[in-house]
């Protein structure tokens, strides 16, 4: 009777004890999960902010600062480079500008709350817009290439502006989500901005600073300075 009794005690013991050790086993599981998914969610956020950096940030200014070096240059040669450089770079940063939203359609969570996500909208309906006038671009001399080249650079120009904004919310966007600083990205990220707005505003005034250094012939002075004369008036 003691041997029974003492079975029974034990075996009342490990039932009570089944449900404590499976949910300890189930929040254990539990935490593994998400640590998981924390991780790739990290990864993903990483990359998707890395390609719209990429694109955004590097390639399409590039390609801007390339077409505004050709507008100055005069050998056949370096006027093709320059073309290419742009192309392929504009080419390149619509990819990856792709590549980013189709990560952000399918991993995130898209309730469009907050200026990141709907400014990613619209952005990438306008690169997709601009990269088709790009496309459709009528040749020199066509009665349409006034509006298309206007077009185009509008549309340019409002691409990179949006992106600009666009990289700075999701900065904003990184440390909502993972409460980790952005500090040192941010200031990087503007200094490098600086520097491309910089070197765009000085592409203009480089032939003519080059210019200063050459000597001017007598003939030209004097043309040079009824012109002065002119523009005063």
């Amino acid at each position: 009777m003691q041997v029974l009794a003492g079975k029974l005690v034990s075996f009342t013991m490990f039932i009570l004890l089944v449900p404590s050790l499976v949910s300890s086993i189930d929040e254990d599981n539990n935490d593994n999960i998400k640590k998981v998914i924390s991780h790739k969610l990290m990864f993903e956020i990483t990359l998707h902010g890395f390609l719209l950096w990429a694109s955004m940030g590097f390639l399409m200014p590039i390609g801007i600062l390339a077409i505004r070096m050709s507008n100055v240059e005069e050998c056949g040669r370096k006027l093709q480079i320059l073309f290419y450089v742009h192309a392929v770079s504009q080419i390149l940063s619509v990819l990856l500008a792709t590549t980013g939203a189709i990560m952000s359609i399918k991993n995130f969570n898209n309730s469009f709350n907050n200026h990141h996500q709907r400014l990613g909208v619209a952005l990438y309906g306008i690169i997709w817009l601009q990269a088709l006038t790009g496309v459709l671009r009528p040749r020199r001399g066509c009665k349409g290439r006034t509006v298309w080249f206007f077009a185009h650079w509008l549309l340019g120009t409002t691409v990179c502006v949006l992106g600009v904004i666009s990289i700075y919310t999701g900065l904003g966007a990184y440390y909502d989500k993972t409460s980790k600083s952005t500090k040192l990205w941010t200031i990087a990220f503007t200094v490098e901005i600086t520097v491309i707005v910089l070197i765009y505003l000085f592409q203009d005034k480089w032939v003519h600073i080059q210019n200063q250094g050459v000597p001017v012939r007598p003939s030209e002075e004097h043309s040079s300075i009824g012109n002065e004369k002119g523009t005063d008036k």
